[in-house]
């Protein structure tokens, strides 16, 4: 996927559409055509990108396109056609790269007519469930080479429609964590381009914006979405590059394992301890290769021990075998890291 800049420092819509009807021309001032905008509507997003109109006609004037997955207000229907005011310029921006006073860049929602087909409305029957569908299908072709370039921009955008539009729903747990991820992997896409991304320390590093997944861990506590949202945090704590000192496997290892202990039924318990265990086996070499035989036995053991839990407690999975390999080596005295010893 390739990292998307978005735009999350806008007004919601309808503050905006009242801020602009507030708005009067100075009395000097030739008066400017306005159009008449809604208060207040029903919330809409379309399914595919769209093209507006001056009136309800294929053949009139075109005024912008919207893309998929964009916040409008429906002012009203006219058959087979709807008029809109759709945010069609800005994408949503990082909150931490918004600027602090004053958005006098930011263009006004455009106003025209739609088709109607592919648009999902706040009244649509099991809406949330078209929108969570689409953003799913968004979200597999973002993986696909082949895919659309802005299919994961998509898909968080449809995520987000779905928790502003129907936040009733059963599913706005999952599409909250789902906005969240999307954005956090583009960005970890981003920061792992970047210079920085080889750094020891992790504050060195370029941070993915953690806004997003502490809500999730806010308003959805002791659910699988929380337990998701904060094994992801972690990779903020972690370091670019060891560079053979034991601190950083040190550290690492304890965040796997307290996630392990918060989240003793969480959807990723199985994969922090296997990366537990591969940092106790990694520090079992660093501390022989120093000749700090106490410290290369305690994290041996600590490693067994470890993996003997997740053979315990997720005996069929990927992570204790894999747990269950280093632990073979490290009995057979074959390094885990660093130069061979043999």
């Amino acid at each position: 996927m390739v990292p998307v800049t978005t735009s999350r420092n806008l007004a919601p819509l309808a503050f905006v559409l009242a801020l602009l009807c507030a708005a009067l021309p100075a009395p000097a001032q030739k008066k400017a055509p306005q159009l008449e905008k809604p208060m207040a509507g029903p919330r809409a997003t379309p399914l595919r990108v769209t093209w507006l109109y001056i009136a309800p006609d294929l053949a009139s004037q075109k005024v912008d396109r919207v893309q998929i997955g964009r916040e409008m207000v429906m002012a009203e229907k006219s058959g087979p056609w709807l008029r809109v005011y759709a945010n069609t310029d800005i994408q949503e921006a990082q909150a931490k790269d918004a600027p602090i006073f004053g958005h006098d860049d930011t263009p006004p929602p455009v106003s025209g007519w739609m088709e109607a087909k592919g648009v999902v409305i706040e009244t649509t029957p099991n809406g949330d469930q078209v929108l969570m569908g689409e953003a799913a299908n968004q979200e597999s072709l973002a993986s696909d080479p082949r895919g659309p370039a802005n299919a994961a921009r998509s898909a968080r955008l449809l995520y987000r429609r779905l928790v502003e539009m129907f936040p009733n729903s059963p599913l706005v747990p999952e599409a909250s964590w789902r906005a969240a991820d999307v954005l956090w992997q583009l960005e970890k896409a981003d920061a792992s381009t970047r210079p920085s991304a080889r750094e020891k320390e992790s504050y060195m590093r370029d941070q993915m914006d953690e806004d997003e997944l502490k809500k999730v861990l806010k308003l959805y506590p002791h659910t699988r979405q929380a337990g998701l949202a904060a094994y992801e945090l972690i990779e903020n704590k972690l370091c670019g590059d060891w560079q053979g000192t034991t601190k950083c496997p040190e550290k690492e290892s304890e965040s796997y394992e307290k996630y392990a202990a918060e989240y003793p039924d969480g959807p990723r318990v199985a994969q922090a301890l296997y990366q537990a265990v591969y940092r106790q086996a990694v520090l079992t070499d660093m501390y022989a290769a120093d000749g700090s035989d106490k410290k290369a036995d305690e994290a041996h053991n600590h490693a067994r021990e470890l993996a003997a839990r997740l053979k315990d407690k997720f005996p069929q999975t990927d992570s204790s075998w894999r747990a269950g390999a280093l632990v073979y080596k490290l009995d057979e005295g074959i390094p885990v890291y660093g130069i061979d010893r043999e």
